[in-house]
């Protein structure tokens, strides 16, 4: 994969590859209610299948691109192990510049397709933009991590990160933002309620996330409305979020998301107890091109030089 020279190259490409493959998620509503009935039943007992697609788009499970592949040179492939003994791919991006910034890394965590190399082109804005360090993690059953995905497990993923994160010695004294966009904005949720009274973190970032699968379900998947109550891959951001009371929250909405209706995001900012907690709409923006509208990375930048984090509270 040859390095191009923008960085907006980059994020329109990584656009276009899930916008592609977005229709996946996407279940018309069928005219015969026979019909309807049988596939609701088949979408049940597959639901792991379609909330996890992680074979999608074609080749995620074996082709990751590498940092390298756009322009980033210091950075390292990691295979971490979990309590349940699976292994996890990550990689961890340096922040290129000795700023404030760089006693900073921001902890990703994707949507429900593809894998952490199709998300480099966010990471690398968040290098460049905030000269921060970026830690990309790879949940279980996609890329190259083993196991098979479920809400346990990714749940498991994500406290192996961020102990991997406290325990590391080059990090172990950073402070860290939570960064999640769709289902990743669940693990990012769930993380956060468990983890906000750790002074090491110090933000939370959501993007075009939703407030319970079983909420989600009829807006996708019309015909397995009926069964939403038996999911049992729940993901109750609308029931962990009002916990997080002491870690301030940036909600991003892309106004025009086909996938996750932004009221849902509107929702959870209700919801929202922290008492730092900042909306930014994104008008143009739908479920996967969020990214390329005007303002995204700015908000995301702003939000996180007004942290009071550790550092900063040491030099006072």
């Amino acid at each position: 994969m040859p390095v191009q020279d923008s960085s907006s190259t980059y994020l329109e490409q990584m656009t276009a590859l899930f916008s592609s493959a977005a229709s996946y998620m996407r279940v018309p509503v069928l005219l015969s209610s026979g019909i309807a009935a049988v596939l609701s039943s088949v979408l049940y007992f597959k639901q792991k299948t379609l909330i996890y697609p992680s074979h999608i788009p074609s080749g995620a499970r074996t082709d990751v691109p590498r940092p390298s592949h756009f322009g980033i040179t210091d950075f390292e492939e990691l295979m971490i192990p979990t309590p349940d003994n699976e292994k996890l791919s990550a990689f961890f991006i340096r922040a290129p510049y000795l700023r404030s910034r760089k006693n900073l890394t921001i902890l990703m965590f994707h949507g429900n397709a593809g894998n952490i190399g199709h998300r480099i082109p966010i990471a690398r804005m968040f290098v460049n933009t905030m000269s921060c360090n970026v830690f990309m993690l790879e949940y279980r059953g996609y890329g190259l991590s083993t196991g098979s995905p479920d809400e346990v497990g990714l749940m498991t993923d994500a406290h192996t990160a961020y102990d991997y994160l406290r325990e590391r010695a080059e990090t172990r004294d950073h402070d860290i933002v939570i960064f999640g966009q769709s289902l990743g904005g669940a693990v990012a949720i769930q993380l956060a309620a468990k983890k906000q009274n750790d002074e090491k973190l110090v933000g939370l970032v959501l993007e075009n996330t939703f407030t319970s699968m079983r909420k989600l379900i009829p807006s996708i998947i019309p015909p397995a409305r009926y069964l939403a109550p038996l999911c049992h891959q729940v993901w109750a951001s609308d029931t962990f979020l009002p916990t997080i009371t002491e870690l301030p929250i940036l909600f991003l909405s892309g106004l025009k998301d086909e996938i996750v209706p932004p009221s849902h995001m509107l929702r959870l900012f209700e919801l929202c107890q922290s008492p730092t907690k900042t909306w930014k709409p994104l008008p143009g923006g739908d479920h996967n091109s969020s990214v390329l509208e005007a303002g995204y990375f700015e908000a995301i930048a702003d939000f996180v030089e007004n942290l009071d984090t550790k550092s900063e509270k040491e030099k006072l």
